[in-house]
């Protein structure tokens, strides 16, 4: 079998925020077409490693993409002003795509609503304004789409739908996708590979071999509880 190309190098990653260190000599690798899911307990650094693998924030270490790689993101809360004055379409714009294109990548993702590019950002619901960040980072063919909790807020049927997509989406195109969830169905189902992360790196392998209670004890400490259910592709 064919080598997959690494696409990402991260070594020796880390961040801190005055004295406290929130990353700690983080080191892993992302080959094309590869899903990684990211998982541990809340504090452990998981959207602090996704916006230093964007170059948001200053870290230290080395985070070195490919060349020419696209890359999309999807924050796992943006709460705008309900008097934003920016519509949906207004905010596709921004990618200078058509309605035409805007209305594809959100039936995609579930949202089929007549006149929905006419609504204000500030005034949907925080599911539906969820699958408006989801299809607007598909929008424009990326090589890499980061997520951090894509379903967080959505109810059941939404978090099928982008499921179903990211698959789809993976085996279509062969993007990379590196998602951070608490969803195990998700980290079984879609990922290739599980980043056990607590501010260190505490394992990381496929998900079958090293998601085990000893070393979910090791990530989490004492009890552990997963919010599951069943996806299908």
């Amino acid at each position: 079998m064919e080598e997959k190309e690494i696409i990402l190098e991260v070594k020796n990653l880390e961040v801190s925020f005055g004295e406290e260190k929130v990353l700690d000599g983080v080191s892993f690798n992302l080959k094309k077409g590869e899903n990684m899911a990211i998982v541990g307990p809340n504090g452990a650094g998981k959207t602090v490693l996704l916006k230093s693998l964007l170059g948001i924030i200053a870290y230290g270490g080395e985070v070195r993409w490919k060349d020419g790689v696209k890359i999309s993101y999807v924050p796992q809360r943006i709460l705008p002003e309900k008097t934003l004055p920016l519509s949906v379409g207004e905010f596709f714009k921004i990618k200078n795509i058509t309605n035409g294109q805007a209305q594809a990548a959100l039936a995609s993702v579930g949202v089929t609503e007549d006149n929905f590019l006419k609504k204000k950002i500030g005034t949907i619901s925080f599911g539906q304004l969820q699958r408006v960040l989801v299809a607007w980072a598909l929008v424009g063919d990326p090589d890499v789409l980061l997520f951090d909790e894509p379903t967080a807020g959505i109810d059941i049927g939404g978090e099928e739908t982008i499921f179903n997509l990211l698959g789809k989406m993976e085996k279509e195109r062969n993007i990379a996708i590196v998602v951070v969830t608490h969803d195990m169905s998700v980290v079984y189902g879609l990922a290739d590979s599980v980043l056990c992360l607590n501010k260190k790196l505490i394992c990381m392998g496929a998900p079958s071999e090293i998601l085990n209670p000893d070393s979910l004890k090791q990530l989490y400490g004492g009890g552990v509880t997963f919010y599951q259910h069943d996806h299908k592709h």
